[in-house]
Parts: C-alpha cells; sequence; structure tokens
C-alpha cells in the first residue's frame, strides 16, 4: 500500500506549533528527510525501531552527517529481535 506524498505547507501550522512549545527553530525541522530515514529504518531494520533512530538523529544534532551515521548504523546493527513487528 502506498501513501499519497505529505505536503509540507499542510503540516507546517503544526510543526510551528510544536516547535513553539519547546523553543525549537521551526525551520531546523526538515519534514522529508525525517520521514526518508524513518523509512528507511522501517525498510532495512524493522519499524518500530524507525521513530527511535530519528530521535537518535536528532540527538545526534540533526545534521547530514548524523543521519548517515544513523542509517547505516541502522542497518549494520544486526537483525531484528525475532518477535519484533515489522
Amino acid at each position: 500500500m502506498s501513501r499519497a506524498p505529505l505536503n509540507p505547507a499542510d503540516w507546517q501550522p503544526w510543526i510551528d506549533h510544536v516547535c513553539a512549545a519547546v523553543e525549537v527553530d521551526p525551520g531546523a525541522v526538515d519534514m522529508a528527510a525525517i520521514h526518508d530515514l524513518s523509512g528507511q529504518v522501517a525498510r532495512d531494520f524493522t519499524r518500530p525501531m524507525a521513530p527511535v533512530a530519528t530521535h537518535i538523529w536528532g540527538l545526534g544534532g540533526g545534521t547530514e552527517q548524523a543521519r548517515d551515521a544513523v542509517a547505516a548504523a541502522a542497518v549494520d546493527a544486526g537483525a531484528a529481535p525475532a518477535d519484533a513487528e515489522s
């Protein structure tokens, strides 16, 4: 099943609101990159770790270099536990 593409403009008010609550610059939120990383981890490792990977990326500074390192490490980590949901 394929999802319709997200229109960032539709979600910007929500992003602005949530960013204001934690005093984060909404311009620092790259929705497409976040979705790309979470999708890659869900496909190449396991779905439950996708949001965790994006959180780790943020903790790592949110840079492109940190994103690439998280994506590579997620796949290099080995197989997901046998009882993990995909």
